[in-house]
């Protein structure tokens, strides 16, 4: 069974009008900041922010550590968005909600989105505190018929069937291994593939090693 909740591309555009009318800053990179993570849009320079619940449109965050703020400003000199918190399906919200920033995003002139977690391994090499680069998912929600592109499709935010053999950019993965060499913490970085689960229960022993089996990395609630 899908939602019969519909989102308009009216209401995005009204969210992302308000933003823009709110802020001198027009970003061109979102950072998702997951769990813990959040500190990263405190670091924003000539920053402004903003209370989700402040927002039209946007959802609230429950979840402990994620602190509800969206906040705009420059790092390294490029104009950013950074979400000090996500939305998640394992509270109550549907997937058109989770999403909802991004399309805000996207109509606000965001080029790169760049999304972090805190995610459990299941890989032999990875280590607690290592970092992951994503390489390929499995969205197991998705095979199941819970994705947020279930119902219209609006083609102003893409087609129909949308291909993700190559949702994860080559160049910016190089880059951040790049990055990693440079900073001299190559040794804790490397690429897998990533579970999307639905929580907020942690996964048995057996679906643990399930989820091995299949080749996965690391597992998270990230809807």
């Amino acid at each position: 069974m899908h939602s019969k909740e519909q989102i308009g591309h009216d209401e995005y555009q009204n969210t992302a009008d308000w933003l823009m009318s709110h802020t001198k800053h027009r970003p061109l990179v979102a950072i998702i900041c997951g769990s813990g993570l959040g500190m990263l849009a405190d670091t924003l320079k000539c920053q402004g922010s903003f209370d989700y619940s402040d927002i039209p449109g946007f959802p609230q965050s429950t979840v402990q550590g994620h602190a509800g703020r969206l906040v705009f400003g420059e790092l390294k000199g490029k104009s950013c968005v950074c979400m000090q918190g996500r939305f998640h399906m394992y509270e109550g919200h549907s997937l058109l909600k989770t999403t909802f920033p991004i399309r805000v995003f996207k109509l606000m002139g965001v080029e790169t989105l760049i999304v972090t977690n805190a995610a459990g391994s299941l890989a032999d090499g990875l280590q607690p505190g290592d970092i992951m680069i994503i390489k390929d998912h499995i969205n197991f929600l998705g095979l199941v018929g819970l994705n947020p592109l279930s119902g219209p499709n609006d083609d102003k935010f893409g087609p129909r069937f949308p291909a993700m053999s190559g949702c994860y950019d080559k160049g910016l993965r190089s880059l951040m291994m790049e990055i990693a060499k440079q900073m001299g913490v190559a040794g804790l970085v490397q690429e897998g593939v990533y579970a999307m689960v639905g929580g907020p229960n942690f996964e048995t022993i057996a679906e643990a090693k399930l989820l091995h089996r299949l080749g996965v990395d690391a597992v998270g609630m990230m809807y």
